[in-house]
């Protein structure tokens, strides 16, 4: 399905949620900006048609506060898509593998690609993020430096790659979630999924009850997280996945008896399921 028009990401050119743009959305524009909650002001003020927001990865767990910006942003998920975190070593043209002795990149991508960096005897810094990393070494030019980032961010900032998939574990993945404005409700796949927030009322046993329903009407709930409402320690609300639609009969009687437990519950969207979410 060929989208056109502008996507939003947060990070430098060249940076992993780039690439993901590029993968998920290719005919689409990427349009960087310098925070989540750029990226959300970026479609909800036209400027951009969709944003690509990182919810979770399959090393770290969650992206830190995401969840905390998608009730609020009036945005509405629309795809997911699961992106391999692939690393690369790149260092200024005509650089060799052997004459590197430090590489920059960002806090996360330092542990992942350990074994590879002692083994070469290079030491590894922490930059901000990794794409700005490159685009500072490419103007900068210190012998003997390099970089881990995206092979994008190699294409973007003319550095060569000097090695591949240096990352320990081969299965580094980051879920994305691709936003816009309108809802899309339509089926448009075999498995469909759902995914919304609700706070629970002030009863005992209420989120014990609340899904109660999904497992009576054989609902797979495949994320339950909770997160603190304005830093408050009793107002807690929760953020779910489950695999259907809201017009499949299971997921709707479960749904109604969600909703006789919770103060509010919003659905921030129905979208197709990535074919790697099995994987």
């Amino acid at each position: 399905m060929g989208m056109t028009g502008i996507i939003a990401f947060q990070g430098e050119p060249g940076a992993y949620s780039h690439e993901a743009c590029q993968q998920a959305r290719p005919d689409m524009e990427a349009l960087p900006c310098a925070t989540f909650e750029d990226v959300i002001a970026a479609v909800r003020e036209g400027r951009a048609e969709q944003a690509m927001l990182p919810v979770e990865n399959s090393t770290y767990g969650r992206v830190a506060d995401i969840h905390r910006l998608l009730p609020e942003s009036g945005l509405h998920i629309l795809d997911e898509a699961f992106v391999r975190v692939r690393i690369s070593l790149m260092g200024l043209p005509g650089a060799r593998l052997q004459d590197i002795t430090d590489v920059r990149a960002h806090l996360v991508l330092l542990p992942q690609s350990a074994a590879f960096l002692k083994a070469h005897g290079i030491r590894g810094h922490a930059a901000a993020d990794s794409a700005g990393a490159a685009a500072e070494l490419a103007e900068r030019k210190v012998k003997g430096e390099g970089v881990l980032a995206s092979t994008l961010a190699a294409e973007i900032y003319g550095l060569d790659v000097l090695a591949r998939d240096i990352e320990d574990h081969g299965h580094n993945t980051t879920r994305f979630v691709i936003m816009g404005r309108e809802p899309d409700l339509t089926r448009r796949g075999d498995k469909m999924m759902t995914t919304f927030v609700f706070e629970v009322r002030n009863i005992p046993a209420a989120l014990y009850k609340a899904m109660g329903g999904f497992a009576t009407n054989g609902v797979n709930m495949t994320k339950l997280e909770s997160y603190m409402i304005d830093g408050s320690f009793t107002a807690t609300r929760f953020y779910s996945d489950i695999e259907g639609h809201p017009e499949d009969e299971n997921v709707k009687l479960a749904l109604e008896e969600l909703e006789y437990f919770t103060r509010n519950l919003d659905v921030l969207g129905v979208y197709p399921a990535d074919p790697r979410r099995d994987g």
